[in-house]
Parts: structure tokens; sequence; C-alpha cells
């Protein structure tokens, strides 16, 4: 065998086992998290995840997220999605679901928080849950702050920039506004007046006063009484005639 085809043999050897090698590492997914207003107490923040999938068959159908400390699940609001994709907030962060994703797609969203809080860098742990049931948990973290876990599943982190001069920290997520109590010199409304005699007749005795009918007798009275006394001066002057 020439030496030229050797070299051929050898060459066609090695590449064959570099193509299984690289064909047996698992691909390096992961879920990141970046925005273009990354600084300490920013407002109204939009952050936008990728979810990258490790399946190869079954696609992406939820994404659930622990919000770190500093951010209430309250101050967050869904922006964009998948299609059909809903959010709800949870007792610690929030979640993203749907119909899932075709095999192999990446998830990606974006949420708005309200402000960031005074921080170096934020860790948004993650669970990423498949069709088939499996998931995936982006939760380690890294640096001084890993403590045991290790590399292997990094929570997405965002690096934040230093606040800028002057910027405070705003109050609380505001609930919804209470019905205002009646002033208390406010006149209470007056009840619609009575729209007959008789009510309004009740009305005055109501009122300690005397009634129309009541008028009406005296009135009648005192005519009859006026008749009988031209009456009898009448008689007396037909009498002396």
């Amino acid at each position: 065998m020439s030496a030229r085809i050797t070299h051929r043999l050898a060459f066609a050897t090695a590449t064959a086992a570099t193509a299984v090698l690289l064909t047996a590492v698992p691909a390096a997914a992961h879920v990141e998290v970046e925005s273009e207003n990354a600084q300490a107490l920013a407002e109204n923040v939009e952050l936008t995840f990728t979810a990258e999938s490790e399946s190869a068959t079954a696609g992406i159908s939820q994404i659930q997220v622990v919000l770190p400390e500093g951010i209430a699940p309250s101050d967050v609001s869904y922006g964009q999605g998948p299609a059909g994709w809903k959010f709800s907030t949870t007792d610690d962060g929030y979640t993203v679901k749907g119909t899932a994703l075709k095999v192999g797609g990446d998830a990606e969203y974006s949420v708005v928080v309200r402000q960031l809080p005074d921080a170096k860098e934020l860790a948004f742990k993650t669970l990423q849950s498949y069709s088939d049931g499996e998931v995936d948990r982006w939760i380690e973290l890294g640096g001084a702050e890993g403590d045991d876990h290790g590399d292997g599943n990094p929570a997405p982190t965002l690096k934040l920039k230093a606040a800028a001069p002057g910027a405070t920290t705003v109050s609380p997520t505001p609930s919804a506004p209470e019905s205002p109590a009646a002033s208390p010199t406010q006149e209470a409304p007056r009840e619609q007046e009575s729209s007959t005699p008789q009510a309004a007749a009740t009305e005055q005795d109501d009122d300690g006063g005397l009634s129309a009918g009541a008028w009406i007798g005296i009135a009648a009275a005192v005519l009859a009484g006026a008749a009988a006394v031209a009456f009898v001066v009448r008689r007396r002057g037909t009498a002396g005639a």
C-alpha cells in the first residue's frame, strides 16, 4: 500500500471520529435574559427571555419563573410571546404557557417590570417544561452565590448598571381605589316630593303642623257661624218691623 493511500485512510478515519464525537455531545441549551435598559432602579423595563429547546422528541409548552428579591409578581406584566400562550402570576413569580411549540423550537417571550431593584445582577430561576412532561431546571446560581450548585444548569442572569443619579424606589403598586365616602358636610339627598294632596297632608301632620283637611274644617266652621249670625240678625229685623 502506497504512502498516499495510507495518508488518505488516516485522514478519513480522523474525520469520521470527529463527526461521531461532535454528534455525541449534547447541545449547550440554556435560557437567556436581556434588556436594553438593564439599570438598577430603572422603571418600566422590558425583559426578553429566550429558552432554547433541549429535547429531540417534544416541544416546549411552559416556562415558570421565580422572581429575584426586589421584584413582586404584581409588578410584572406580560409583553409578548408565542401565539396563544397565556401569562399568569404565582406566589413567587409567574408562568407563561400554551400549546407546545414544534420540536426543537425555542421559546421567546418578554415581560415588563415596573421597576428593577437596586442590585448588581438579577437571577431568574426557570423551569422549562415540555409536552412529554420532561422539565429542564435552570436554577443554579454561579459565582460567589452558587454555593454547591455548580455550573451545569445556570439560571438566566441579568447584570445591571449602577442606578442613575437621583433615582429612587417607587411606591408599592397601588391597589384599586375605594369608593369615596360621603362628606360629613354633604347634605343628604331630599326625598321625592309627594304627588297627591293626601300625602302632602300626611307629611304636614308628621311635621307637627295642621293638615290641609284641618284648615278646611276650620274655614267651614267660620263660614257656618257667620251665616247663622246673619240669619239671626235678619229675623230680629223682620220681627221689629
